[in-house]
């Protein structure tokens, strides 16, 4: 088989978006090279080994990869991606100095390339991600979390996932029930279990996610207390849990506080996350004008978490 590399040099803030278009167009597989992860002081803690080589990283900002079968169909879809992918900064996603690359590559080199750029990540002092190909030790009481990202989201390295698992660090109480809107890898959701949640319904739009968060959900044997569906957002969903989680754009989240509001019991909360920090202010009126109050605003670099409640008299 025959496989094109396309390559993206653009910033971290715009990571998470073109990777969801470059899966919306078939790739099959992404990996992402940011200069700030060379530079990054890492402590001795994890038991990992680092050894980095200069030449895989940018001199600056980020540097996405995304495979691609050298289809007829797909070479004719190039033009369209890159009109897609450019057209982000529309949504007031920032590209930084954009450019955009298509090569051949060999059938070998990119299956396991991408994997030498995800190591375990301690979110907290509580849970690591860790990629399913290392070997990690965890230790005592540490909640350890296996994902192979594949070809969907949520790796733990992205700031919007990682303000996510804080989040459903401090406010999960045992016996929760929860929805996971965008699930992707599926990785909130074990995430959920594990910190003591009775069940998960994790929805997402993509066949994909669906396919890689039930795989990942049976890796880390949570699979009895975690229902995958493919769903869009919350459209048809009645039933009403403790808490709703959902890690996805700022403009996607405009979408549905209402049915956010519908489907929270009285005194449930809403993690939302995905939200650049521009968008902010419009997200959480809009989660105001649907009924919920504002608990909490956290921030990680250019991305924001807002913690809502819906009244306990509602």
């Amino acid at each position: 088989m025959e496989w094109s590399e396309v390559e993206i040099h653009t910033l971290n803030e715009a990571v998470e978006p073109i990777s969801y278009q470059l899966n919306e167009f078939g790739a099959s597989g992404v990996s992402i090279s940011d200069a700030a992860d060379f530079y990054r002081t890492r402590e001795d803690r994890f038991g990992e080994i680092y050894a980095l080589e200069r030449n895989d990283y940018p001199e600056d900002g980020v540097i996405i990869k995304a495979y691609f079968l050298k289809t007829e169909e797909f070479l004719a879809s190039i033009p369209k991606l890159e009109e897609t992918l450019r057209n982000l900064i529309n949504f007031d996603i920032p590209l930084g100095d954009f450019h955009f690359l298509v090569q051949d590559v060999d059938d070998n080199d990119w299956a396991t390339a991408w994997k030498k750029y995800y190591h375990p990540v301690q979110i907290t002092e509580k849970i690591t991600v860790v990629p399913t190909w290392e070997t990690y030790d965890g230790g005592k009481g540490e909640l350890i979390i296996e994902l192979d990202p594949g070809m969907a989201f949520g790796t733990g390295t992205h700031p919007t996932t990682q303000l996510c698992m804080r989040a459903l660090e401090e406010y999960i109480t045992p016996n929760d029930s929860i929805i996971d809107v965008g699930t992707g890898s599926g990785v909130l959701s074990i995430t959920s279990i594990k910190l003591g949640a009775k069940k998960v319904l994790a929805l997402d739009l993509d066949e994909i996610a669906v396919r890689a968060a039930k795989e990942n959900i049976e890796q880390n044997q949570v699979a009895d207390r975690i229902e995958v569906r493919q769903n869009n957002l919350l459209e048809g969903i009645e039933t009403e849990v403790d808490l709703i989680v959902a890690n996805i754009l700022a403009e996607v989240i405009l979408l549905f506080p209402n049915d956010v509001y519908r489907n929270l019991r009285p005194g449930g909360l809403f993690i939302a996350s995905g939200i650049i920090e521009q968008k902010a202010e419009v997200v959480r009126e809009a989660l105001i004008e649907a009924g919920l109050t504002v608990l909490k605003t956290e921030q990680q670099g250019d991305w924001v978490a807002i913690i809502a409640e819906k009244g306990a008299e509602a």
